[in-house]
């Protein structure tokens, strides 16, 4: 099928080349964006079929007087020359669109072939997003740390619906210019403030920690150094062990194998 064959798949009467302009875009990517987060290679399956058809709009506002364009045919694309910042192949979800030549829109599509409206975004429903480091919905994991090998962030999944795309000045993926919508709102302010709530917990539960490192003899220094450095979950599972040393000795000593334990993971660390 040809590309005008496609096009007219979407209008009410059969439009020539010289009716319309045509122009490929990047919708998104499966790399991780400046929201810390990124599709999974199914959710971009599933765009890639939602969004044929889709209108192109200006900012996200969903006016009428804002359809600028729409999409007739999309395209999964690999990139065997480039990985995702956490070394995952690159692929991405390219789009073909039309404007049909009008003279209001004259001024638009001279701005496309300059170069000067590119960045685009999509707008989507996803169901899932999880922890790309535990695969859970809710966890401890911050996204943007390192946890062993893994970067941490979030991996949207199980895609409902896709509802447009638009021309954006600030998007949300660097990548070719074309990118998801950059979210500042509730979500980023609920994000914010559970990565503020999890620092308080870390500080206070590293504080507790400390403490019962102290009093551990011989190898309370050695445990102090590895506390310091160890994340949310390593803290919680060094305080289970410090308080079951205590509870089953009676005493201040840390018990032979949890101190062989704490010491391998502060040589691990040195």
């Amino acid at each position: 099928m040809t590309p005008m064959e496609k096009v007219n798949r979407f209008t009410k009467r059969e439009l020539h080349e010289d009716e319309v302009f045509l122009f490929d875009v990047v919708l998104c990517d499966n790399d991780i964006d400046r929201d810390l987060e990124a599709f999974s290679e199914e959710a971009l399956g599933s765009l890639k079929e939602l969004l044929v058809g889709r209108t192109g709009i200006l900012d996200h506002q969903p006016t009428a007087k804002g359809q600028t364009a729409r999409l007739y045919d999309t395209a999964l694309v690999p990139d065997p020359a480039r990985r995702t910042r956490d070394g995952r192949e690159y692929l991405a979800l390219h789009g073909s669109a039309y404007m049909v030549r009008t003279s209001s829109n004259a001024d638009l599509i001279r701005e496309i072939e300059g170069g000067i409206k590119k960045e685009i975004s999509i707008a989507c429903a996803c169901r899932d997003r999880h922890c790309s480091v535990c695969g859970q919905a809710q966890c401890s994991h911050i996204p943007g740390r390192t946890y062993g090998a893994r970067t941490c962030y979030r991996v949207l999944d199980a895609v409902d619906d896709a509802y447009e795309w638009s021309f954006v000045a600030v998007p949300a993926q660097p990548a070719a210019g074309v990118t998801k919508q950059y979210q500042r709102g509730e979500a980023e302010d609920m994000d914010q403030k559970q990565e503020a709530l999890l620092q308080e917990v870390e500080t206070q539960l590293r504080g507790e920690v400390l403490a019962m490192c102290e009093q551990q003899g011989a190898v309370s220094k050695a445990l102090t150094l590895a506390a310091e450095k160890m994340d949310l979950s390593e803290l919680m599972a060094l305080r289970s062990a410090l308080r079951e040393a205590r509870a089953g000795t009676a005493g201040v000593q840390l018990c032979g194998e949890c101190r062989e334990e704490a010491l391998g993971d502060y040589r691990q660390r040195l």
